[in-house]
């Protein structure tokens, strides 16, 4: 009988304050693209990045973390890294992307290989501030897969608060025929208590996923009276009529981002499961 890996989906922070940390990195993400199905050639190619962007965050920041996490696009499964830093960031990233260009002294072919060896990649930097760097990977034998993936994405963080082995949040998204789904709920407080809660709400979501995202919300509160409650929020994208439907109580904020700049959207007062004086649904266009 063939064994079966089942992967936890959970995101890791693995810090990188000095040169023995970036072995523990690397041994994390190659354990993760194994599990994956990568074979010996991609796992290869993942140990070299990591490696590279746990040397940056050393060279150019003195200390970072790396984040790591299992992903999957349809049937395949992949593996995200997000190497951040408080540095002094970058003034000119087009320059960082070129072979041979170096700030540190190196052979600068860092962000270059980075970005050709990822089967997607993105990067950002304020000066003064930080960086930002995602390298997603995908196994070979899914690319053609890959090259007919949904025209949707989805960005996940979500970490348990310091001190915390279990995150209070909870997240789901879902692909529909024609419409996608965001769901985020914050459990009170933190920990396991908070979790209960973040993941009742998950799974009133999972079952009535086709209905309207008030509804949701308003059978998300009754699901949760047995729990200390949490603030949750639906975001609900029709994308033939090109609006968002949206229904948020308490403080999770939401926003849309394009050309025209930076759109609010309403989260009403309350907590579900403990007191929510109005449920309303707010539509915007996308």
């Amino acid at each position: 009988m063939a064994a079966s890996v089942i992967l936890d989906y959970r995101q890791q922070s693995l810090p990188v304050r000095d040169p023995s940390h970036s072995a523990e990195v690397r041994r994390t993400a190659t354990r993760l693209v194994s599990d994956a199905g990568f074979d010996e050639t991609e796992i290869g190619k993942v140990s070299i990045i990591v490696t590279e962007l746990a040397t940056n965050l050393l060279k150019h920041a003195g200390q970072g973390e790396i984040l790591l996490r299992p992903i999957a696009r349809g049937a395949a499964i992949g593996v995200e890294l997000i190497a951040l830093d408080r540095g002094p960031g970058i003034a000119n990233l087009t320059q960082c992307f070129r072979d041979g260009y170096s700030t540190a002294g190196s052979s600068g072919t860092g962000l270059g290989a980075i970005a050709r060896l990822a089967g997607d990649f993105d990067i950002y930097s304020m000066p003064g501030k930080g960086t930002a760097v995602l390298a997603r990977f995908w196994p070979r034998c899914h690319k053609h897969e890959m090259e007919q993936s949904y025209g949707i994405e989805f960005g996940i963080v979500s970490l348990p608060k310091s001190g915390e082995e279990i995150c209070g949040d909870g997240w789901k998204c879902e692909l529909l025929a024609d419409k996608s789904l965001c769901f985020v709920a914050d459990g009170l407080g933190h920990g396991v208590y908070a979790a209960v809660a973040a993941r009742g709400a998950i799974d009133v979501l999972a079952e009535h996923r086709v209905k309207a995202p008030a509804e949701i919300v308003e059978r998300a509160h009754e699901a949760l009276r047995s729990t200390r409650g949490a603030a949750l929020a639906v975001a609900q994208l029709d994308h033939p009529r090109e609006t968002v439907r949206f229904c948020g109580v308490s403080n999770i904020a939401a926003a849309i981002v394009g050309d025209g700049g930076v759109r609010q959207m309403v989260s009403l007062n309350g907590t579900a499961g403990v007191e929510v004086r109005k449920i309303t649904e707010f539509n915007y266009p996308l």
